[in-house]
């Protein structure tokens, strides 16, 4: 497959951003390319949800500028699928997986109430993708952990994004699960961007191309990988960890 021509999705200049008057995040810069698989991870409290909120548009720069595909994330924000750390349902309401999916073509028909052949056709292209058609007449609560979360990045595929953005989407399921969802999502870069936010170092360092550290300022590595240095740098405490593939692990033996 010829490789795509390299273009800024994603470009983060000075960013300062935090709630009130406090900063959660310090003067922060970052490029995000149309064929990136990027993995942010870093400790709670980082500002890795704030860093979300500030390239969906939730949340406006104290300083510095933020451009998606050359706009203000407010008018970008149609052209990102989103899938949350968690999603809230009502477990009793009656609700299939085609019409959980059908759900992110909302976006595309305005104020048009119906949905047409074309929201039809891209719900369907959706959980083919994600190799979850065969359950669209299931209820959403009758889904393991696993297929629910591939159901929620289905939703977003629906809306035939530009960019995929994700919260923590193996936060809930086991380590088999986790594997089959990375190895979905590097399908799914083949064709567009990705941003990818977690705490599970080991099983992202395999999946992604490239890695971030984020603890109010951002670390990134030289291709997938990030030094030690960088590491301890952001986590504030020893870290055994340098190569790429290789589990992250904080040595216990440091001062907090």
């Amino acid at each position: 497959m010829a490789k795509r021509k390299r273009k800024t999705v994603i470009d983060i200049r000075g960013l300062w951003a935090g709630y009130g008057r406090e900063p959660i995040l310090e003067d922060l810069d970052l490029k995000v390319y149309n064929d990136d698989f990027l993995g942010i991870i870093g400790p709670n409290g980082g500002g890795k949800s704030t860093l979300l909120k500030v390239i969906l548009g939730l949340l406006p720069p104290q300083k510095g500028k933020v451009k998606v595909f050359g706009r203000s994330p407010i008018e970008a924000r149609k052209y990102i699928g989103y899938v949350p750390q968690f999603a809230v349902y009502d477990k009793d309401f009656p609700i299939n997986v085609w019409d959980v999916v059908m759900m992110g073509r909302r976006s595309r028909r305005g104020l048009f109430p119906f949905y047409n052949a074309e929201d039809k056709q891209k719900t369907k292209e959706a959980l083919e993708a994600v190799d979850m058609l065969e359950f669209r007449k299931e209820h959403i609560d009758d889904l393991s952990g696993g297929q629910r979360q591939r159901v929620f990045v289905a939703r977003a595929l629906a809306s035939d994004p530009k960019l995929l953005i994700l919260d923590e989407p193996t936060a809930s399921v086991d380590s088999v699960i986790q594997e089959s969802i990375y190895q979905l999502l590097q399908r799914i870069n083949e064709g567009i961007p990705i941003i990818l936010v977690t705490h599970d170092i080991g099983v992202i360092a395999q999946a992604v191309t490239r890695i971030a550290c984020l603890n109010k300022s951002l670390h990134t590595g030289d291709g997938e990988m990030l030094t030690k240095e960088q590491l301890e740098s952001a986590y504030q405490c020893p870290v055994e960890l340098i190569a790429h593939g290789v589990p992250h692990r904080v040595l216990p033996e440091h001062k907090k």
